[in-house]
């Protein structure tokens, strides 16, 4: 089995995030750093050690793509949770995969296996 993976997490809604995290553990992961803003998330995305990102566009009214810009110069993989559409990503972030909110522990799932096939964590039983 795959070793875990570590995952940042970007949500300013405190319940949502908290929610994300205990379902990313649930799933086997391990959420390594946390932020709800977006000077907080650009200092974790050069420097926290993760394997993946999951990003809310809006935080507290300002747009993520200077994270998502970041994690990407990193060559870091990203996802966005959101409850808005592409239409509001600048056309380069546009082809990352979204996960729409209100997220479910399935759908997670199935967006991290596909973009880590290799990862075979599984929630305990």
């Amino acid at each position: 089995m795959a070793d875990r993976l570590s995952v940042f997490l970007v949500e300013d809604e405190a319940l949502i995030r908290m929610m994300m995290a205990d379902m990313v553990e649930e799933l086997g992961h391990h959420v390594v750093a946390e932020a709800d803003n977006v000077r907080d998330a650009s200092a974790f995305a050069m420097t926290a050690q993760y394997d993946l990102a999951i990003l809310d566009i809006n935080l507290m009214g300002l747009y993520v793509d200077p994270v998502a810009d970041l994690i990407e110069r990193r060559g870091k993989p990203f996802l966005f949770a959101t409850g808005y559409g592409p239409e509001l990503l600048p056309s380069l972030l546009r082809r990352r995969p979204i996960l729409r909110k209100p997220i479910s522990i399935d759908r997670l799932k199935a967006m991290i296996d596909s973009m880590f096939p290799e990862a075979t964590a599984k929630a305990p039983h």
